[in-house]
């Protein structure tokens, strides 16, 4: 039963839809995917600028995974959130459920109701996709979540410099047991020195977090993230920075976006 509080919880949304997950720890299992529309980051790697704003529709998914997208307007109802959600939920499909975005945390009030309704629902385990900067909208949720994905935020490759914030956000999850790995996107003006701080960084709440370092994934030359130019890392950078941050943390994998090679397929 709904009660009337949950009946007036709304969302703004970009898309419900369902994918393979192209990132990190999750990365080739299916997942039904809600992105959330704003951000207030604006990092100059990102491929998604049309989430830092709301659009005043959104689009939803009608069957998993064929693109058959119906326009329905924004803000969304909670009830009619979770009718989507049912209509994506077919038997065998998903592995679990994506908060994405923007950057969900925003919507953590909509969020700390729309949850338990939608385990309650589906029975998947619920993912959150983060930029790792809002620690205390993640503490309203966090009792609803199975795993974090964490943006670890490089200023010289984001633009953005959020230190503090990211050491009280992954303490925060490693306090709670949650499952929770750090992603890094590099490029070619990575700094070495920040590289080896975010390393630290990880290593002083648990050498056990997976790190997961991300190359920009230009698919053709001229493909430039945001209004920044974006140049893909070497081999040898990535190799060697690789090395540096294994000196700290035990798991450091490199893996680039696998969702824009599927794409091109």
């Amino acid at each position: 039963m709904i009660t009337k509080n949950k009946v007036n919880s709304t969302a703004r949304l970009i898309e419900v839809f369902s994918a393979i997950q192209g990132e990190g720890l999750n990365v080739g299992t299916r997942q039904i995917f809600i992105r959330f529309a704003f951000c207030d980051l604006r990092c100059h790697f990102c491929d998604s600028a049309h989430t830092w704003n709301a659009p005043p529709t959104c689009r939803i998914e009608c069957s998993p995974g064929l693109r058959d997208f119906e326009v329905h307007s924004n803000p969304v109802q909670l009830p009619i959130l979770l009718e989507w959600i049912a209509r994506q939920n077919l038997p065998y499909i998903h592995d679990s459920i994506s908060l994405t975005g923007g950057e969900p945390l925003l919507h953590a009030p909509f969020l700390a109701e729309f949850l338990p309704a939608v385990r309650s629902l589906t029975s998947l385990p619920i993912y959150l996709e983060t930029g790792g900067h809002r620690p205390e909208q993640l503490e309203i949720i966090i009792p609803y979540l199975d795993s974090v994905g964490m943006d670890l935020k490089l200023p010289s490759v984001s633009g953005e410099t959020y230190w503090a914030e990211h050491t009280k956000f992954l303490q925060l999850c490693s306090n709670t047991k949650l499952e929770v790995f750090v992603k890094i996107i590099v490029s070619q003006s990575t700094v070495v020195e920040e590289l080896e701080r975010a390393a630290l960084l990880v290593a002083e709440v648990s050498q056990d977090i997976p790190v997961f370092l991300q190359p920009v994934t230009p698919l053709t030359p001229s493909q430039q993230f945001s209004s920044v130019a974006m140049l893909a890392p070497t081999p040898e950078q990535v190799l060697e920075w690789q090395v540096l941050m294994k000196r700290f943390v035990k798991s450091v994998r490199v893996i680039p976006q696998t969702h824009k090679m599927l794409t091109q397929m």
